[in-house]
């Protein structure tokens, strides 16, 4: 196939290891020049080490690609704009950018610190915002670009202890929606992904421990059989002019799964003239509105 991102240049972030690893490697594929961005901390977002980053752009230049690794951290507002501008000053332009590095601090909600919440919505929710406002100052001036967002099923309450988490991946969810609708008049789409790949993140001893006391050791078998590889391809087709048309939706990939969520809408609807009062609701509402429902977590 022709390098159909010939000309293109594309920042992932988080692209030391894992997901971010294989969806850098394949725009590279796919002639794309790409900044690796990867502050190469742990998994709870501790320490740094350049080597990850620049063990990717070695592969990448090895085969015969072009890449520069950017070592900044997304949760500071710096941080997300020398991403972006390592970009700029080494290609010239960006016109894709796929928001992936992520951290885990899991903890149950009643046991959750302060710092706990506080540093996973910075990386997640606050470091997807700090990279797209950047890329976005450009996109608009050349009017076209391609966002991708990284969101998550732990926020569908398929996970456990990871309320802050969860919280930031539903919050990138309406974030994605929200960028395609402003800047959908500069030829830029902005897109999110639930990805579902064996990483350090989503396989770590606590999570894999959960699964198994809850009796969803099935689950762990599942994820383990999916490759952060596997991700990518329909990442880089979401960044081709053959997805021009798709902007502000969520997808599902995993394995030899790709799958579209359907938009948020009303499934049931109470309608009275005037105020519903309380007790009006205690007996309409628990065999209407409320009628077969399950508590999330339960069975």
């Amino acid at each position: 196939m022709a390098k159909i991102l010939e000309g293109k240049v594309a920042v992932v972030t988080g692209a030391g290891r894992g997901i971010g690893k294989g969806e850098a490697i394949a725009f590279a594929e796919a002639g794309a020049k790409v900044v690796v961005n990867d502050l190469g901390g742990g998994g709870d977002g501790t320490g740094n080490d350049q080597a990850p980053a620049q063990l990717v752009v070695d592969e990448i230049k090895a085969q015969g690609g072009e890449a520069v690794a950017n070592y900044d951290s997304v949760a500071e507002v710096e941080g997300g704009e020398r991403i972006i501008q390592t970009a700029i000053d080494s290609f010239g332009r960006i016109d894709i950018l796929v928001n992936n590095a992520g951290i885990l601090r899991d903890r149950m909600v009643f046991n959750m610190s302060d710092e706990e919440w506080d540093i996973v919505q910075k990386v997640h929710l606050y470091g997807h915002f700090y990279c797209a406002r950047a890329a976005c100052r450009h996109m608009r001036a050349q009017k076209s670009g391609r966002i991708i967002n990284t969101s998550s099923s732990a926020g569908l309450a398929e996970t456990f202890g990871q309320a802050n988490y969860g919280a930031a991946k539903e919050g990138i969810v309406g974030l994605t929606r929200q960028i395609a609708r402003d800047m959908a008049k500069y030829n830029v789409t902005c897109n999110a992904i639930r990805p579902g790949a064996a990483t350090r993140l989503t396989l770590t001893p606590e999570l894999k421990a959960a699964w198994e006391k809850a009796g969803r050791g099935e689950a762990v078998d599942r994820i383990e059989a999916n490759q952060p590889e596997d991700i990518a391809p329909f990442i880089v087709f979401l960044c081709t002019d053959a997805a021009a048309n798709i902007s502000g939706r969520t997808f599902y990939a995993a394995g030899g799964e790709i799958s579209l969520y359907s938009e948020p809408v009303k499934e049931r609807t109470l309608f009275k003239e005037g105020r519903w009062t309380l007790e009006e609701l205690l007996g309409v509402a628990p065999g209407t509105l409320g009628q077969g429902l399950e508590v999330k977590g339960i069975g």
